[in-house]
């Protein structure tokens, strides 16, 4: 879910300035289940994911003090996540982690007509399920751009990749589920002229994905 990052900002002040608790505990509340989604992304085990994040909000409240550089706390805490799981990855999972270069749903308020929120409800599905086909890192490229609201360049450093190879995995994501999609689009423009057409999913892509 994407959330105001300047109301998050000043949570972050309040409580590494102020020591605010129930701060401390509002930034936990919009947060917490966003980067267990994303630590899932790496360890594949919720349970590994949600001690991996609890224990960063624990490290982020007992060292808030030591933190008052941090001027963007989202980014700071997904970039966390990331590290921290390639960390466990490195000391429980069988496979060598090397170097190299989640679902919500669109707003379809609206749509008034209860045929169109139909199928735009059946194509948002379908397109959810199309986006667990992806390549894992194009995956969590796709998604901090769609679901979480981050910007290429900030993907870019929580990932620690380059920006070109961020432009790059979203064109192929963009390319790869329009391909994915094509035949169930096809077959409803031929059964129904309400039925979402090409260019109203390629417009749906392209907007999450040049934020």
């Amino acid at each position: 879910m994407k959330t105001d990052k300047t109301y998050l900002n000043t949570l972050w002040q309040r409580i590494s300035t102020e020591s605010d608790q129930r701060s401390f505990e509002e930034l936990f509340h919009h947060c917490y289940q966003r980067l267990v989604r994303f630590a899932v992304e790496y360890v594949q085990s919720r349970e590994s994911a949600e001690e991996i994040v609890s224990d960063i909000f624990l490290k982020l409240w007992a060292g808030r003090e030591t933190y008052l550089d941090v001027l963007n706390i989202e980014k700071y805490l997904f970039t966390a996540v990331r590290n921290q799981s390639l960390n466990y990855l490195r000391k429980f999972s069988a496979f060598r982690v090397v170097s190299t270069d989640s679902p919500e749903q669109f707003n379809i308020a609206h749509i008034h007509d209860p045929y169109k929120a139909s199928e735009w409800k059946e194509l948002l599905s379908r397109l959810d399920n199309a986006v667990e086909l992806l390549p894992p890192k194009r995956r969590k490229i796709f998604r901090l751009v769609r679901e979480e609201g981050f910007k290429p360049r900030e993907v870019a450093e929580i990932m620690n990749i380059s920006p070109r190879t961020v432009e790059t995995q979203l064109f192929k994501a963009v390319k790869t589920l329009h391909a994915v999609l094509q035949p169930y689009l096809t077959a409803r423009q031929r059964t129904s002229p309400a039925a979402v057409d090409t260019a109203a999913l390629l417009s749906l892509l392209l907007a999450a994905s040049a934020i």
